[in-house]
């Protein structure tokens, strides 16, 4: 087989990059890993930046997203009994959009279908060759069957644990890695969520975050400890701890039930240099991971989608190769940003187990300044609702 752009991996950012492509004539094949269930079955935040909310529209992919999707204008932040809010649209004129991941992918898988899109589920054995010539090509396999894709560029769209991070040698790429000593706990449940919209709490007994699917669709996280597993905590145990985390009026207005998915994920940042090879390019978790905190892993790599479509697009509409010359320079630079808000806004929520009197003191001196102060406010909103591309 031929195509112009082989993109590994057929999550939201190589499905999206695929679609944005085909808006131009620019041909693609999606290699997906797993099958279209199982990408559909995966639980994910859904705070979309408005950048990407802009994507999905040249995508032709918003309709839902803007009769389903909840706009918010702001968010709530609490420590001890006090509860403030940052006002997004008062501060930059911008909400955020939420709507699932799951949604976003699911939109995005029947647009390509509608495209007539080429997409290959559960292939194994992929290798990307001469990534580093003018004639790359990606070899796997499918039912036991060897394929090969002849290309001009590969997109690796793969996640952190993919082949397209790991074809670039060791002597060129540098990784940047961050682990946080703690994990969030969450639950998803079918109940209407506490707020419209998401509060963000910083306890003595740790972090709790509330946020939402739709009226009748919630979900929950509490900061635990890497040891602990979904089995150790019942629902009552969670709802109970939940609740110890949250100012009392915001705990007695909680609705509790059934959880439906339950799951810890760790915290963990991490950034690897360059963002390019030759003609592999770097999306999305296959180049960084952020901290879940302020919801920026789909929105950063909606960023590199935006970067590397509008240079490929400048390569093939106007035989310029500057967009793609410098594509990782780009990416990186926001990502950059982007790490450091989900770094910034960790630190300042979570309770770390090193943490001395003087350090818990700091922690609430950057709240009161941030609930005081409207630059502080203004800055975080900037970032919360997504820096320019």
């Amino acid at each position: 087989m031929k195509t112009q752009v082989a993109i590994i991996g057929g999550g939201p950012s190589g499905l999206l990059l695929s679609q944005l492509l085909d808006k131009h004539g620019i041909d693609s094949i999606v290699l997906e890993r797993k099958t279209k269930d199982y990408v559909l079955g995966r639980i994910r935040a859904g705070v979309l930046e408005q950048g990407l909310v802009k994507l999905m529209e040249q995508a032709g992919c918003a309709e839902r997203m803007h009769a389903e999707g909840y706009p918010h204008d702001g968010t709530l932040i609490s420590y001890g009994d006090e509860l403030f809010r940052v006002d997004f649209a008062a501060l930059t004129g911008t909400p955020v959009m939420v709507y699932g991941q799951t949604e976003v992918t699911r939109d995005l898988y029947e647009a390509r279908e509608r495209a007539g899109g080429k997409i290959e589920f559960e292939v194994e054995d992929v290798v990307i060759n001469d990534a580093d010539t003018d004639t790359p090509f990606v070899t796997y396999s499918v039912g036991g069957e060897s394929r090969r894709i002849d290309c001009d560029f590969v997109a690796g769209c793969d996640g952190f644990h993919g082949v397209s991070r790991q074809t670039i040698p060791l002597d060129v790429r540098k990784e940047y890695e961050k682990v946080y000593p703690f994990g969030w706990l969450g639950i998803l449940s079918e109940t209407p969520p506490v707020n419209h919209e998401l509060i963000y709490s910083n306890s003595q007994r740790g972090f709790a975050l509330c946020s939402m699917r739709n009226e009748n669709l919630s979900r929950y996280y509490i900061q635990c400890s890497l040891s602990d597993s979904p089995a150790d905590w019942t629902d009552e145990a969670f709802w109970m701890e939940l609740k110890r985390r949250l100012p009392k009026e915001t705990a007695d207005a909680l609705v509790t039930g059934p959880s439906i998915e339950k799951s810890i994920a760790p915290l963990r940042s991490f950034v690897t240099e360059p963002m390019r090879w030759g003609r592999l390019f770097l999306c999305g978790d296959a180049a960084h991971i952020v901290p879940p905190t302020g919801a920026k892993g789909l929105n950063t790599a909606a960023s590199d989608v935006n970067y590397l479509f509008n240079g490929l697009r400048d390569y093939y509409e106007n035989g310029s190769k500057a967009g793609i010359n410098t594509y990782s320079e780009k990416a990186l630079k926001r990502v950059w940003k982007a790490e450091r808000f989900s770094w910034w806004f960790s630190s300042m929520m979570h309770r770390y187990p090193d943490q001395s009197e003087f350090d818990l003191k700091m922690q609430i001196a950057d709240l009161e300044f941030l609930r005081t102060n409207e630059a502080a406010q203004k800055a975080m909103a900037e970032n919360y609702v997504g820096l320019p591309y």
